[in-house]
């Protein structure tokens, strides 16, 4: 643990000497080479090993836990100041960003839809917005586009070829053609028990009709 510890202060006092000794021309230079330094050091199974041991550390797990109101309330702050929104409309301009954002909430983004399609609220704000003239003319427009046609009919066509829907169609298949086997038996058994009591009957009337001769 002492020497995790001791290794991350070389490393920040190495930094600072380094930053303060900076000269105009190469103050980049410097920087950059002290930075990969520092990241190179952290890399290593020491550096790593040093912070796994700070972090694990009991005093550290409480400070972190006794600091989590103050980040909380410091994110609060600078996500719903005037500078804070700009930035987020900003970064999400970026597609690449916005997609990272979406694919790490996405869990939470279902569960917290799937709670509110529950909420009568909300249920009634959607129909309010759906029986609106202007989205309902947008929908269509949307409906009789090319490119929604193009994307159905791509839908259509992977779903159609996919090994579950085959399999589910099979099943369909073979379940209708066994219910239509066994009803056709039926039929046919009910037939020849019919044409058989026929027989019966007019075997008999032949008898009845011999003895009165007699």
């Amino acid at each position: 643990m002492r020497k995790g510890v001791y290794l991350l202060l070389i490393m920040f006092i190495f930094i600072l000497s380094s930053c303060s000794n900076r000269e105009s021309g190469n103050a980049k230079l410097d920087y950059d080479q002290t930075k990969k330094m520092m990241v190179d050091l952290l890399k290593t199974d020491e550096g790593k090993k040093a912070i796994q041991d700070i972090m694990t550390e009991k005093e550290m797990k409480e400070q972190l836990v006794m600091d989590q109101a103050i980040v909380k309330e410091t994110i609060e702050k600078t996500l719903t100041s005037d500078k804070g929104q700009e930035f987020w409309k900003k970064a999400f301009k970026d597609p690449k960003f916005a997609a990272a954002v979406a694919k790490s909430m996405k869990k939470e983004d279902e569960a917290l839809l799937k709670d509110l399609m529950k909420d009568p609220e909300y249920q009634g704000m959607v129909m309010d917005i759906l029986k609106d003239p202007q989205v309902q003319k947008d929908f269509t427009q949307a409906l009789k586009s090319k490119e929604f046609r193009e994307h159905l009919q791509q839908v259509v066509t992977e779903t159609m070829e996919s090994p579950i829907f085959k399999a589910k169609i099979q099943d369909i298949l073979l379940k209708t053609a066994e219910e239509t086997k066994g009803g056709k038996q039926g039929g046919k058994s009910g037939e020849s028990q019919g044409g058989g009591g026929g027989g019966g009957g007019g075997g008999g009337g032949g008898g009845a009709g011999g003895g009165s001769s007699s």
